[in-house]
């Protein structure tokens, strides 16, 4: 009789172990939501991080970065990610913005496109139609194409308060990743558009703004004017779980400097 009942206590603890098994497993869980800029630095971070802590999932939904608010405010997500200042309505609904990286927008046209430098004045004019054809600038005899991310974007949020351009900006096209804008500027030689530095540019050429490229170098001194932070938004009342806390601290420490950097952005921590 006592052999039956060590052998069911044994039982017991084995399925307690495997029942605290699971519920460590889904408490590893740290789910990030917003900024489609912000995707290689959020996925080169979260890579390095759940090679170096294999019980960790990080997970990554690529929503734009007003979502990604949104998502982080509601609490359907441990960090939101936005490729802007949070605003002072947003910080006073019970978020806190933490600067994890800091990013230059890159002015970019179609590789065939002559025109390789231009001032913010002559960008700003581009857009709002002052400016219509590229023969005004140097370039070819061509209609200037704008293109653009949509409303609630950060680059676009970003690009506009720079520029001076809110709410005047005449989009030829109004896309919802960058990306996506990267690829319309990719095929056709009248475009113009917007990116994060942080991604991947090759099929594009990227302008000099007033005679300076945009590299982490001039954009960490302040000499490239087209730039903007990488925010996690978390919120302020409610404490991130073991799990998150773990993964915010790592990406905001002078440990993940070199994976921001790589990724193509600037670190703050060093």
């Amino acid at each position: 009789m006592k052999k039956i009942f060590t052998i069911m206590l044994v039982a017991a603890l084995a399925m307690t172990a495997v029942f605290a098994s699971g519920a460590s497993e889904e408490s590893a869980t740290v789910s990030t939501d917003g900024s489609t800029s912000m995707e290689q630095v959020i996925l080169s971070l979260a890579e390095q991080y759940m090679a170096d802590n294999p019980g960790v999932n990080v997970t990554y939904n690529p929503t734009g970065s007003g979502t990604g608010i949104t998502a982080a405010l509601e609490g359907r997500c441990d960090i939101g990610l936005s490729s802007r200042a949070l605003k002072d309505s947003e910080i006073e609904s019970g978020l806190t913005q933490t600067i994890v990286a800091l990013d230059g927008i890159a002015v970019i046209v179609n590789a065939d496109n002559p025109v390789s430098d231009l001032t913010i004045d002559q960008i700003a004019k581009l857009y709002t139609g002052e400016i219509t054809n590229w023969s005004e600038v140097g370039g070819a005899d061509a209609p200037v194409v704008p293109v653009g991310r949509e409303a609630g974007s950060g680059t676009r949020d970003g690009f506009e308060s720079i520029t001076g351009t809110e709410d005047a900006c005449k989009y030829s096209q109004e896309l919802t990743s960058t990306g996506a804008v990267i690829t319309a500027v990719s095929q056709n030689p009248g475009a113009i558009g917007y990116a994060s530095l942080a991604s991947n540019l090759e099929s594009v050429k990227t302008l000099t703004v007033e005679g300076v490229a945009p590299s982490e170098d001039t954009v960490k001194s302040g000499e490239y004017k087209i730039q903007r932070p990488f925010v996690f938004a978390t919120l302020t009342a409610t404490p991130l779980s073991d799990a998150a806390q773990a993964f915010f601290d790592y990406c905001t420490s002078a440990d993940a400097a070199s994976i921001i950097a790589g990724a193509g952005a600037v670190p703050v921590a060093e």
